[in-house]
């Protein structure tokens, strides 16, 4: 595979995946890959092979009596304490506490890249969505050096222990079978990586 088809690939995915962790399943950007999720034979064109890929496209289809909707406002706005926080302050600081220090740190590291990054509320930068997204672009744009140090410094240390207490918790096939589809790509994203991950201790 060429670099070029690579970074399409890395692209690809990790924008269907940050549209996923990051809208409601019936908004304007997630629709359409919940019925392609839940109808198709997708993952014969995941970019990332592998052996777990049928079991999962058949977990996102497998009915539930909970409306993806409300599994979607429980896991993810609230009102009740989420089960597994989206954002990597959460993971990353002693207090568990949103806008803490691993926060602060992404926003120096995209200041000094030069990564200007539009959010739409006041959410934290590094909900996992947002982190998907941004790595997305910067593929897009070559930035090739800054997405995989994203990858490795603000992702991938703290993303596996998300994603392991996300999938424990989903309580919906559909999240379930996301959070495992996004393990394996991660995984997969990590073997590539020309970089080693940071370690940073994990406090959830």
């Amino acid at each position: 595979m060429n670099k070029l088809s690579q970074r399409e690939s890395f692209a690809f995915s990790a924008r269907v995946l940050g549209a996923l962790f990051g809208f409601a399943p019936d908004s304007e950007q997630a629709a359409p890959l919940v019925s392609a999720l839940t109808t198709s034979d997708w993952y014969q064109d995941w970019p990332y092979a592998h052996q777990s890929l049928a079991s999962i496209a058949q977990t996102f289809k497998t009915p539930a009596d909970e409306p993806l909707t409300e599994a979607w406002q429980r896991l993810f706005i609230g009102p009740y304490a989420l089960p597994a926080p989206p954002w990597g302050s959460v993971w990353l600081d002693r207090e568990s506490v949103l806008f803490g220090e691993s926060t602060l740190a992404l926003r120096q590291w995209m200041r000094e890249n030069a990564i200007a990054f539009e959010m739409q509320q006041n959410e934290p930068e590094d909900h996992i969505a947002t982190l998907l997204m941004l790595a997305a672009w910067l593929a897009e744009n070559g930035r090739d050096a800054e997405c995989d140090q994203l990858l490795a410094w603000h992702i991938l240390p703290w993303s596996h222990r998300f994603l392991s207490v996300f999938i424990d918790n989903a309580g919906h096939p559909f999240y379930v079978a996301l959070g495992k589809l996004a393990q394996l790509t991660l995984a997969d994203w990590q073997s590539t990586l020309l970089i080693p991950v940071a370690e940073k201790p994990l406090y959830r």
